[in-house]
């Protein structure tokens, strides 16, 4: 069945019509964003410097010297947000017209929070290929790429082969900045409870695009040992069904060697998170270590409710707003782009989104509780402190062209 469709202001002058006021649509008539002039126009003079003749003498530069190309337009800015519609939200595969709501809102979040410019780019494919080809084509124009709600694996491939195409970031955020967020997160919930990040053997749940990042993520930050559960069960390297990406998790995961379900993993188990939505037992809850966290984050229904969760665990997450200690990939995104942009990073680099994970949990570290492990999305010192962090990182790794 088709969604029925609410309008906010009818204009159908029919008799008797009172149609509910949905302030969703209400909003988003028009889109939630425009491109304005940061010169004026006024006269004749502001036109020749803005446009011809003027601009001929910028571009002649630029085309002698094309680097100057960073400081005489917006390129090292502004950043293209590019999806193909395939995995968006909770939605799923909605296709490109239908994700621009989303991108618009990615690119606003860019700007509010970060003060970077973003434009979203909806592409009319879904061909690995022929998506990493446009991207190539469009990116002269921009000093960054965000890919956004792209299905697993295909998101993999696109990322990897335009890191290697391209001199400029490029980053998926479903998968890293999820994975930074947790990690800063998870740093704060370790500390708090007078443990390192390698004491804790964490679940996770799903093994799509954030869970494959996060399992990687957190071993290269010195988790102690991660299991990743697909819908058959835990990724092992005794099951004849995985996927090349599957695969090379499961030769860098669960050293423990354990095999058959979630909820036999969850046994003992220090840490979990889930990216992937249903349900998990309370008894497979209850079985986990004492002082355990439990980083919920499907939404709208975290996979194990916060009322239950917080009977077993010592810190509980969730990826919604009604609820302490959400992880918001907003806390990320603006200011790792931020940082990169300013120095002009060409690629972003596992360091470079660690040090953005400490900077994050930095800035609650004098205010810590367990429903305080993780700094509000509102909070104005975050994307600063990110910001710095990074641009440090990329110089530091000899990614900084400034």
């Amino acid at each position: 069945m088709a969604a029925e469709i609410v309008n906010p202001r009818s204009d159908s002058g029919t008799e008797g019509a009172q149609e509910p006021f949905d302030p969703a649509f209400a909003l988003h008539r028009g889109g939630k964003m425009a491109i304005s002039a940061t010169v004026p126009l006024r006269d004749k003079d502001d036109l020749s410097l803005a446009y011809t003749p003027g601009v001929a003498k910028v571009c002649t530069a630029i085309a002698e010297q094309p680097e100057l190309v960073h400081d005489y337009t917006w390129k090292s800015q502004v950043v293209a947000v590019v999806t193909d519609g395939t995995a968006v939200l909770g939605l799923g595969d909605i296709g490109p017209e239908a994700s621009l709501p989303v991108m618009e809102g990615k690119a606003i979040l860019f700007k509010q929070f970060g003060g970077v410019d973003a434009v979203p780019i909806a592409l009319a494919t879904t061909d690995t290929d022929e998506i990493v080809e446009t991207v190539v084509r469009l990116a002269p124009s921009f000093g960054g790429v965000n890919l956004e709600d792209i299905s697993a694996p295909r998101c993999f491939e696109i990322e990897r082969k335009l890191q290697e195409r391209l001199d400029i970031p490029v980053f998926h955020d479903d998968q890293h900045g999820t994975a930074v967020v947790t990690l800063a997160a998870l740093r704060n919930a370790a500390k708090l409870t007078g443990r390192t990040l390698g004491d804790l053997r964490g679940v996770i749940s799903g093994a799509g695009a954030a869970g494959v990042a996060i399992a990687k993520f957190l071993l290269e930050a010195g988790l102690g040992d991660v299991a990743v559960a697909d819908r058959k069960g835990i990724v092992s390297l005794d099951r004849d069904d995985l996927t090349p990406v599957k695969r090379e998790l499961a030769e860098i995961t669960n050293k423990a060697g354990l095999s058959g379900s979630l909820e036999t993993a969850l046994a003992g188990a220090d840490v979990f998170i889930g990216v992937s939505g249903g349900t998990v037992p309370e008894a497979a809850v209850a079985s986990m270590a004492p002082n355990a966290f439990v980083f919920a984050m499907a939404n709208p229904n975290p996979e194990v409710h916060p009322d239950v969760a917080h009977k077993y665990a010592a810190v509980v997450a969730t990826g919604r707003s009604d609820y302490p200690n959400q992880i918001n990939n907003v806390l990320a995104f603006p200011g790792i782009f931020a940082g990169a942009l300013q120095v002009r990073a060409s690629r972003i680099t596992e360091g470079m989104k660690i040090a953005a994970a400490n900077a994050i949990a930095d800035v609650v570290a004098d205010e810590l509780s367990a429903d305080r492990v993780i700094p509000s999305p509102f909070d104005e010192r975050v994307a600063p402190a990110v910001a710095a962090a990074v641009a440090a990182a990329a110089r530091a790794e000899g990614v900084a062209r400034r």
